[in-house]
């Protein structure tokens, strides 16, 4: 396991030292060696935040009639001669792969944002592709066999009032959506984002969608609703394309 190593295009600098695999190179295959079906964090989205140590997993199928003596799995948004930002191994031994002639070989990445996060730009859609080298000298690299979503985290509050309040009454339930900026390491609010105000009523488990808020310049969410029966408030942001998802804890009122 490692921490990763990030270049960003902003600074000019790309960070590859990967078995001495060229990134500007195009795919390239020597003999019957393959490489195939890449994926990362078991299909779901790399979501970090401004401190929070991430961990996780790309594997990938290598194959060879004489067998797989290593590889190499590669991670990039943009383009694979141009990545706007680029991720690679920079140990043979960080990948491990299988014994045998049609093999999984995995590789575990460890994203430390303040060392290996500077941009917000990095967030949004990566590609992946691997590398694999047979016992009999042959090799495969291939581009785009996978890909991915690196998502800024994001966090959401809620508060229901009054509380308790009598049946017919307003409650006022007001909260804030935020999310992690690699800029500059803090969380700022999220604006005019649609976050579901979802509510569960005591006794079940399900909650239910009451209506859409959206938030205002300062990330802010603030609405009103009727009073009917004891139960759980809570707000629920889905995501975008570059935010992972936020639920709110959830806020009891009494219902009298």
């Amino acid at each position: 396991m490692r921490t990763i190593a990030i270049g960003a295009a902003l600074s000019g600098a790309l960070a590859f030292t990967a078995l001495s695999v060229p990134a500007a190179q195009a795919d390239t295959v020597v003999g019957d060696t393959t490489v195939s079906n890449v994926v990362v964090n078991g299909g779901k989205d790399v979501v970090i935040g401004t401190t929070n140590k991430v961990t996780f997993k790309v594997t990938f199928t290598a194959s060879d009639p004489s067998g797989i003596e290593d590889g190499e799995s590669y991670l990039y948004k943009g383009t694979w001669s141009d990545p706007t930002a680029f991720w690679s191994d920079d140990r043979d031994e960080d990948t491990t792969c299988a014994t045998g002639t049609k093999v999984t070989c995995t590789t575990t990445y460890t994203i430390i944002p303040e060392y290996d996060l500077h941009y917000d730009a990095h967030a949004g859609a990566w590609r992946a592709g691997a590398y694999a080298k047979a016992n009999d000298g042959n090799s495969a690299k291939k581009t785009n066999l996978g890909g991915f979503s690196l998502k800024r985290y994001s966090k959401l509050t809620v508060n229901a009032s009054p509380e308790p309040v009598a049946k017919g009454k307003a409650i006022t339930v007001s909260g804030k959506l935020t999310r992690a900026s690699w800029d500059d390491r803090k969380y700022h609010g999220y604006t005019n984002q649609p976050v579901k105000l979802q509510f569960r009523k005591a006794g079940t488990s399900t909650y239910t969608t009451v209506k859409t808020v959206y938030t205002n310049s300062y990330g802010n969410l603030k609405t009103t609703v009727t009073a009917s029966t004891d139960g759980y408030w809570r707000y629920y942001f889905p995501g975008t394309s570059t935010t992972g998802l936020a639920k709110s804890t959830s806020d009891f009122v009494d219902v009298k």
